[in-house]
């Protein structure tokens, strides 16, 4: 959720209201740690009505350009970490994930989280048991 906050800028000293998500209002964030004292281009986007109305229900009219420009940064780096991972770096041109590097992960994931915590569950109920004995 976002709120409209009074502040004043730690890099300029500016005082200044912005529109924050209430999780980075504790850190003092500003304009400037939101890219307004980077160069900035207007971009025309298209959305449609229904989501126009979720954002400004999650964040006012006011806050749509500081959480489009949230969003878009989550995503972009998570584009960056996918493609990382199916295609390598520029160096190395290989994938960073490889099957065969894994074979615990064969029947699946869900099997082996389900193996590791079985694992864990009979290390926990081995150790309560020693202690039982030891007291």
């Amino acid at each position: 959720m976002y709120r409209l906050q009074r502040h004043r800028c730690r890099m300029c000293g500016e005082a200044r209201r912005a529109v924050l998500p209430r999780r980075l209002l504790t850190k003092a964030h500003c304009h400037c740690t939101l890219d307004m004292h980077m160069p900035t281009k207007r971009a025309h986007v298209l959305l449609p009505d229904d989501l126009l109305r979720e954002i400004d229900q999650l964040v006012g009219p006011r806050g749509r350009s500081a959480f489009l420009v949230e969003t878009a940064r989550t995503e972009v780096r998570r584009q960056k970490l996918l493609h990382f991972l199916e295609n390598g770096s520029r160096v190395v041109k290989e994938p960073a994930w490889k099957e065969k590097d894994h074979p615990e992960l064969a029947k699946g994931t869900a099997a082996w989280v389900r193996k590791v915590r079985k694992e864990s569950d009979t290390r926990a109920r081995s150790r309560q048991e020693k202690r039982k004995r030891d007291h």
